[in-house]
């Protein structure tokens, strides 16, 4: 292994791989311990509620103490989503569409559970254990299809962005009270109605004005209702290279 290809403390830790220690005492607590107070904590506060000092006041030692595990706080954060996702569901649904669906679902839960991971800063792609799982589930729930290794890593990744955007909308509407989202869409509906005439935006009225209008409240269905439009591009690339 070159230098340049070494890696970093906290991976080796959490592949268990042998790397350079620091000097002190044998280490009193395991990286998962650090993962899941800093996930505590940012369970009740936000990611802005994690800090070196808070994680180890949570662990009952000291800042400097905690620099022995990880180097920085994007290591923690590293560690942080490794534990917060877990381990995939199986992939033992009989069709693609089933596997990735699961998939998709328990990807939207584990992002529910801990809204914090969608501010987490995202530099590089993850090689962390469970992450690098969540992959391999995702690529192989297309095992089966015409999909070259390319394509169904570009339609994994669709399936996830997907996923990221639609629960970022919900988190980003559920920061208000009922009373103020209704009031918030009224005044909406007013602007829009002030702004956007008939002739100019038709098709804006049409779906987000009156009776019939779009709402986005968090209903299970929508995400569904999404969900399936991106797979139905998928079952259509697939079906293009079927003979």
């Amino acid at each position: 292994m070159t230098e340049e290809t070494e890696l970093p403390r906290v991976l080796a830790q959490l592949w268990g791989i042998e790397g350079r220690q620091r000097p002190g005492p044998k280490p009193a607590f395991h990286l998962g311990d650090i993962g899941r107070a800093a996930i505590r904590l940012a369970d009740a506060g936000g990611l802005a509620a994690v800090s070196m000092s808070k994680v180890a006041a949570e662990l009952g030692f000291t800042t400097m103490s905690l620099y022995r595990y990880v180097d920085s706080k994007d290591d923690l954060y590293v560690v942080m989503l490794d534990h917060a996702f877990g381990e995939p569901p199986a992939m033992d649904q009989p069709t693609w569409r089933e596997r990735i669906t699961a998939w998709a679902e328990a990807f939207r839960d584990a992002l529910v559970r801990h809204p914090w991971i969608l501010r987490v800063p995202v530099f590089d792609p993850p090689l962390s254990p469970n992450q690098l799982v969540w992959m391999e589930h995702g690529l192989r729930a297309f095992d089966e299809t015409t999909l070259t290794p390319p394509e169904r890593v570009s339609s994994m990744l669709l399936v996830n962005i997907y996923v990221r955007g639609a629960v970022q909308i919900t988190a980003d509407l559920q920061t208000r009270t009922a009373e103020e989202t209704r009031a918030a869409d009224r005044l909406y509906v007013e602007r829009l109605e002030l702004l956007a005439g008939p002739e100019r935006f038709p098709a804006l009225r049409a779906g987000m004005l009156g009776p019939a209008a779009h709402v986005d409240d968090g209903d299970p269905s929508e995400f569904r209702f999404g969900l399936d439009t991106v797979l139905d591009g998928i079952q259509t690339r697939i079906d293009r290279r079927t003979p």
